[in-house]
Parts: structure tokens; C-alpha cells; sequence
């Protein structure tokens, strides 16, 4: 059993020990866990305990949760999570709640909150705040517009050096090593370093200090291109300005690393048909729901691979041999598919793939898919041949492999463009039609050879 001591805290303990820890308390002793665990545990260990817990603990945990940490814990946790126990508050709690929002915090939120909570959290905001809310809004939830912090040392080109050390010494920001300077219309003009700041004579103009690297990152910039913005200028913060130029917030470092990991863990998800917000105890209906969707269609694909299979009913029933075989010749062609696409989901998501460049990812993927094809085709062919003491079923299982093998190549390459064309989520549907693709050409190409040289 772990425990819990002054010296040995939730923060030093594997979160796993932290949740085994509080799950085998019960009523009263999980309460007395879960409040020495929060005398020592970060918001972000508090957040994936909470949803490391039933649905009825969870918000009895909550409850107990500093009024003051509330909005940070529940802006860590994935958003079905965060919901569930919104729904479950009071509107006096909320209330409460929502006045300590920010406008970041209400944007990030109200992607997956009902519009009556958006509209009730709005209205406990000030006129200021609703107007930074709603110049966020405009943009997507792929736009960097939208997650624009609003946060920022900022004065106009009349500014001095002395107004921006005060800044400094005043104002503690979090990524903070810049001040942005715009000119009467709010518009960018540029950014001075802290450094150059503090070792100039407070007397002099802030704008002769101006770097000549002005660059600031469209509000319409995707999230990857902007943290890949972020990571290729190795600024700690860059300005997001709109079309017309005017300064609208900044994008940190910290913030383009949280965007780029739940973009990936998106992904992750998406290849399952889940979000990336699902809830670890989502309720069994509504989980049951989402999850039937994802296998009604790989069932229709299923049904596809053996509807080719039953066309060939006829040779099967005379060479069984064939039915032990057919697992390997779809396992070999769904691996290398997979290896092709993965390498493509990839590289379209690090922008690594164009117009200019996708024949020769073909004819790469197709030459690698050969050696392979050739090399795993002699291999599984000979083995078969040996198996069953037959020369002839050993040719048809390398032909299939290398045939199957090769279209993967194709498919792996070809599916996640066709997909993107198609304003498709390659990672939510490229793996369902290319094991379709292959199970159904490597199954054709190898029962139909073999009723030629069988029948």
C-alpha cells in the first residue's frame, strides 16, 4: 500500500500509485485521502486524478477541491470530464465559477459546453472580457486566432525605455520576454527584448530599440503551422495579429506545446473512431452509442472481405489448405499498408507533404513495398510449399503476398490523399478502407489463382 506523508506527496508519487491509492479508499477514508492529496498535488494531478475516478466519487472529490483552484483543474481535464460535473453543479456554484473565467479559459471550454452555459458564463464576464471572447470566437478551433492570449506587455512607438523596465518590475507574465509595440491604430509595429530593455537609459525612446524581426503569425495560421512557427524561431512568445494587421494576443511556447500534444493524442484517438475528450467513465449508454458507430462500419467492410471470399467458395471446399492460409496473406498486406499510411498521416500533419513531392513518395513507398514484396514472398511461399507438400500452392501464396504487398504500398500512400481531397480525417478513416483494400485484393488475388490452377 503507498501512503501518503508530508515528506512523500502526491506530486513524488507515480500517478498510478496516486489513483490506486484513492480508489481503494472507500466514503470517509477517500475523503481524508483525497485531502492530504491536496495539500501537496499539482491542479494538472488533481485534474487526471477526477477523471481517474467513478462517476459518483468524481463529484464528491470535487466538492472538495479550493474554490480558488476550481477553473484551473477543470480547464486540465478533457472536456466530457469537465462537463459531467458542470452539469452537476448548482447554478449558484457555477455561477460562482464562471465569474472567475477568462476569456481563454471560456474559448477552450465552450468547443463541447452547451450554449446555454457558454450564455450564462458570458454574462457573469465584463463588457471587456465579452469583447475578447467574441474576437476569439470568430476564428476555428484549427485557427491559432482562437487560443490567443490576450495577457501581453504592450505600448505604443511614443513609449519609453523607463515605461517598458516599469512594465517589467510590475507585471509577472508567464513566457514573458517581450513588450509588442503598436501605433495608434493598435496595428504591430515590432517587439523589444527585455535584455535590450534593461541595459539602455530609461530616458530614450522604447521604439529605437525596435528589433528588426517583426514577424508575427496570422490569426488564420493552423495550430501545427503556428507551433512549428513557434519551434523554428525559438521565441518563448510570438504576436498574432489579424488581417489587417492589428496586434489581437500573443501565442506562448507553453501553449503551443499543449496544442500540438492534444492534436497528437486527437489523433491517437481518431484512429479508434473515439475523441480525444471522451471520458474514461463515460456512462454505459452513451459510451455504447459513440463506440457502435465505429463498428457498424468495420462491419460493412468485414462483410466486403467475405463476400470475396464466397465467390470462390468452389476451391476452397477442394483445397483447405487455402482457408489456413488466407489469415497470413491479409495480416502481411494490412501490416505494410500501415507502416505506408502511418509514414503519410504523418508527414501531412508536419506539412511535409505537397503536390511536388507525392509521385516520388510513391514510387518510394512502391519500391520499399517490392523489396519487401519479393523478400517475404520467397519466404512465407517456401514455408507453405514445405507445409503442405505442395509446389503449387507455395507460387500462389508468394504471388499473393507480393501483389498484396505492393497494392498497400499504393494504398498507403494514395488513401490519405484521396482522403484529405475529400475534407476527410485521414487518421479517423484511412486504417478502416485500407485494410479493405488489401484484405479484399490480397483474398481476390490469391483464391483466384488458385481456382486457375486448381479448378
Amino acid at each position: 500500500m503507498v501512503e501518503l506523508n508530508n515528506e512523500n506527496d502526491a506530486t513524488q508519487l507515480d500517478i498510478a500509485d496516486v489513483v490506486q491509492l484513492l480508489t481503494e479508499a472507500e466514503g470517509q477514508a477517500q475523503s481524508e485521502v483525497f485531502d492530504e492529496i491536496l495539500e501537496g498535488a499539482e491542479s494538472g494531478t488533481v485534474a487526471l486524478l477526477l477523471e481517474s475516478l467513478p462517476l459518483d466519487e468524481r463529484y464528491d472529490r470535487w466538492q472538495q477541491v479550493d474554490d480558488n483552484e476550481r477553473v484551473t483543474v477543470l480547464s486540465l481535464m478533457r472536456a466530457e470530464p469537465r462537463l459531467g460535473i458542470l452539469e452537476q453543479m448548482s447554478l449558484e456554484e457555477s455561477d460562482l465559477l464562471f465569474a472567475q473565467l477568462s476569456p481563454e479559459d471560456l474559448i477552450d471550454w465552450s468547443d463541447h459546453l452547451p450554449d446555454s452555459l457558454t450564455e450564462r458564463a458570458l454574462a457573469k464576464m465584463g463588457l471587456r472580457q465579452r469583447k475578447h471572447f467574441e474576437l476569439y470566437d470568430q476564428y476555428s478551433d484549427n485557427e491559432i486566432g482562437r487560443y490567443a492570449d490576450h495577457q501581453m506587455l504592450v505600448l505604443d512607438l511614443k513609449s519609453s525605455i523607463g515605461q517598458a523596465q516599469n512594465f517589467f518590475r510590475r507585471i509577472n507574465l508567464d513566457c514573458n520576454d517581450k513588450i509588442f509595440l503598436v501605433d495608434e491604430n493598435d496595428k504591430y509595429q515590432g517587439d523589444v527584448r527585455r535584455f535590450d530593455i534593461f541595459k539602455h537609459d530609461p530616458s530614450e525612446p522604447l521604439a529605437s530599440l525596435l528589433s528588426e524581426d517583426n514577424r508575427a503569425l496570422a490569426a488564420d495560421t493552423s495550430l501545427l503551422e503556428a507551433a512549428e512557427s513557434m519551434e523554428h524561431s525559438r521565441e518563448v512568445e510570438m504576436p498574432i495579429v489579424d488581417d489587417e494587421g492589428v496586434l489581437i494576443g500573443r501565442v506562448t511556447l507553453r501553449t503551443a506545446t499543449i496544442l500540438v500534444r492534444e492534436h497528437y493524442e486527437a489523433q491517437l484517438m481518431a484512429t479508434a473512431g473515439m475523441d480525444e475528450s471522451d471520458d474514461l467513465f463515460a456512462p454505459i449508454v452513451k459510451g455504447a452509442q459513440r463506440r457502435a458507430i465505429w463498428l457498424g462500419i468495420n462491419l460493412l467492410t468485414a462483410f466486403l472481405a467475405s463476400a470475396t471470399i464466397g465467390l470462390f467458395e468452389d476451391v476452397l471446399t477442394q483445397v483447405v489448405a487455402l482457408a489456413i492460409l488466407m489469415p497470413i496473406v491479409a495480416s502481411m498486406g494490412g501490416i505494410a499498408g500501415s507502416q505506408s499510411l502511418t509514414l503519410m498521416i504523418r508527414g501531412m500533419a508536419m506539412g511535409q507533404v505537397s503536390p511536388g513531392n507525392r509521385f516520388s513518395l510513391l514510387k518510394n513507398e512502391l519500391g520499399i513495398g517490392s523489396v519487401n514484396g519479393i523478400l517475404w514472398a520467397g519466404i512465407i511461399g517456401a514455408v507453405a510449399a514445405w507445409w503442405f507438400g505442395d509446389n503449387t500452392i507455395g507460387m500462389v501464396m508468394a504471388c499473393a503476398i507480393l501483389v498484396n504487398m505492393l497494392v498497400a504500398a499504393i494504398a498507403g500512400v494514395l488513401v490519405p490523399i484521396i482522403l484529405q481531397k475529400c475534407n476527410q480525417d485521414a487518421a479517423l478513416s484511412g486504417s478502416v478502407i485500407l485494410t479493405t483494400v488489401t484484405d479484399v485484393v490480397g483474398f481476390f488475388t490469391f483464391l483466384g489463382m488458385a481456382s486457375i490452377l486448381y479448378l
